[in-house]
């Protein structure tokens, strides 16, 4: 008997579990985009000024989104998660590299929005009850991670999102967005200059970072859509909308209220009345979908690695690992944290994109070529936008016109690894043709 979806592991996904439509697609990745984490990254926009924190958002989040869309399509298509999609331009062990960096982002990710949910659950608490314990509301959250992981994405959606998640996310933004425009000079605030501290461009590539964050993880939901039209458009278009509403959001709320430290943005909006205080209750109990995410799709590319491992056992240890980073994680980071991820996956979905396009090659254990066109587009994004942490970040800015580029780093580098890959598949696609005339001629 086939094992059911909510532990349907790293094999091609049977036409019976294809169920989502489009609108399951949209809402599921609509209420991804809708995070209290996003909204607080807008915040580091703000330094740009209304306007252009407005367009760093938007380019940012075409082009991401984009990338996202062509990812979802990509898993219907080849019906397996993300990490086992990077078997055919990478070779299966070769998977293994981008896997163990998809866990550790996931795990990331999860300490982050546990983190996060906390802080604004604790803002509320105390401003209405005088409590304060920001590791009960880790633990609690935790739990509710944990249970949604283990149902699976199906009823993820169908249980969690349509009948609950969808309408409390939509009223709580809309109110969230009157009230920072009601207590807001907004007039003014467009037409200001930005004080600095962030360039455009890594405005915009904190954008795509935004959304590529998510592009190891698309086909572990788009494999369970019913067509391509509902993997591709679900994806791109369900997540562009919240990224860009809430990053705009942020930046307004950030520059309206004067907060010098991002994290105040809870308390902020905490002490804002009560329509604002049951607005951020509401998307904090919401929140719960961004770490599901994280902890279901770190289970499964664990398998990647542990096919006959269940997939149960896995959620648990991702769960609790990311409830104990969650209690000692440092915020200060984050930024960077984003930057980061962005300068690995960027490039290396630009090399899985070639291979789609191309179609899969010939299986290997590893394939040197995707591996070395992903390293090339690392190495161009670090030195077009330096980021890491700084023992990193120091040692690449003393390589020549490092950080000098005033493009962004997103596109060259995906551009980069895509063109190597199919430049170097090309190349050798001639070369094969003739060994097999060769071969057949004796």
């Amino acid at each position: 008997m086939e094992p059911i979806e909510r532990t349907w592991g790293v094999g091609p996904v049977p036409d019976r579990l294809r169920t989502l439509s489009g609108l399951d697609v949209g809402l599921l990745w609509g209420n991804l985009g809708i995070s209290l984490l996003v909204l607080f990254t807008g915040t580091f926009l703000a330094g740009l000024g209304l306007q252009r924190a407005l367009l760093a958002t938007v380019v940012g989040a075409m082009l991401g989104c984009a990338l996202l869309g062509l990812a979802g399509l990509i898993g219907f298509d080849r019906r397996v998660p993300g990490m086992v999609l990077m078997r055919d331009p990478l070779g299966a062990r070769g998977s293994y590299a981008p896997t163990a960096l998809n866990v550790a982002q996931n795990l990331g990710w999860a300490v982050f929005e546990l983190y996060v949910m906390s802080l604004a659950a604790n803002a509320l608490a105390e401003r209405a009850f005088g409590f304060e314990a920001r590791w009960l509301w880790v633990l609690v959250f935790a739990a509710l991670t944990a249970w949604l992981a283990l149902a699976g994405p199906i009823s993820f959606v169908r249980r969690w999102v349509r009948r609950f998640a969808v309408w409390v996310v939509a009223a709580s933004t809309a109110y969230l967005v009157w009230w920072a425009l009601d207590g807001a000079d907004a007039g003014g605030l467009w037409s200001a200059e930005g004080a600095g501290g962030i360039r455009f461009w890594q405005g915009v590539d904190l954008t795509v970072a935004m959304a590529a964050s998510w592009l190891p993880l698309a086909a572990d939901y788009t494999r369970f859509s019913r067509d391509r039209r509902a993997a591709f458009w679900g994806t791109s278009f369900g997540y562009l909308v919240p990224l860009v509403l809430l990053f705009w959001l942020g930046a307004l709320l950030a520059l309206s209220r004067g907060l010098a430290d991002p994290s105040a943005i809870f308390t902020a909006i905490a002490a804002g009345g009560v329509g604002s205080a049951v607005a951020l209750l509401a998307l904090t109990v919401d929140e719960a979908d961004e770490p599901f995410a994280n902890v279901y799709s770190a289970a499964v590319s664990i398998q990647n690695f542990l096919p006959g491992v269940s997939q149960g056992l896995l959620v648990v240890v991702v769960a609790v690992t990311a409830t104990v980073g969650a209690l000692f994680v440092d915020i200060v980071a984050y930024e960077t944290f984003l930057f980061l991820l962005g300068s690995f996956f960027v490039p290396l979905f630009g090399v899985l994109a070639a291979d789609y396009l191309l179609g899969a090659a010939a299986p290997a254990t590893v394939r040197w070529s995707g591996l070395g066109a992903w390293a090339c587009g690392f190495v161009l994004y670090q030195w077009l936008q330096p980021t890491g942490p700084a023992w990193w970040t120091e040692r690449v800015a003393d390589v020549p016109g490092a950080g000098e580029a005033t493009i962004g780093a997103s596109l060259p580098a995906f551009a980069l690894a895509f063109a190597l890959y199919a430049g170097v598949r090309s190349a050798h696609a001639p070369l094969g043709r003739r060994r097999a005339r060769l071969a057949g001629s004796r």
